[in-house]
C-alpha cells in the first residue's frame, strides 16, 4: 500500500522516542501489504478497530499508542490521520 501523512508519524516519535523501532515496523509492512478488505489487515492486526468509513486504529507498541488511519482498499492507499498515546486517543473524536 501507499502509505500517506508520514511526517504525522516522524513528528509524533521524535517528541515519543520510545516507540521509534515500532513505528518503522509499521510503515515497513503497510508498504508492503496489499490489503484488499478489513479482514486483510485483521488477519495481521487482530487487536485493530474498524471504524465507520474505512478508518482503522492499530496498536503500537503493546497499545501504548493509538495510530489512526484511513484506508482506501481500491486505491491501496492507507492515510495517516493521527497518532497519540493511549489517553490521548481516550479524547479523541471520529
Amino acid at each position: 500500500m501507499k502509505v500517506m501523512g508520514l511526517l504525522i508519524l516522524y513528528e509524533f516519535y521524535e517528541r515519543h522516542s520510545g516507540c521509534v523501532a515500532q513505528i518503522h515496523a509499521w510503515i515497513a509492512e503497510a508498504k508492503e501489504a496489499e490489503w484488499a478488505t478489513p479482514n486483510g489487515i485483521k488477519t495481521r492486526y487482530p487487536k485493530a478497530s474498524f471504524l465507520p468509513d474505512n478508518r482503522v486504529i492499530f496498536n503500537i507498541k503493546g497499545n501504548s499508542y493509538r495510530l489512526a488511519t484511513k484506508v482506501y482498499y481500491e486505491r491501496q492507499i492507507i492515510i495517516v490521520e493521527r497518532i497519540g498515546t493511549h489517553a490521548e486517543y481516550n479524547r479523541w473524536r471520529f
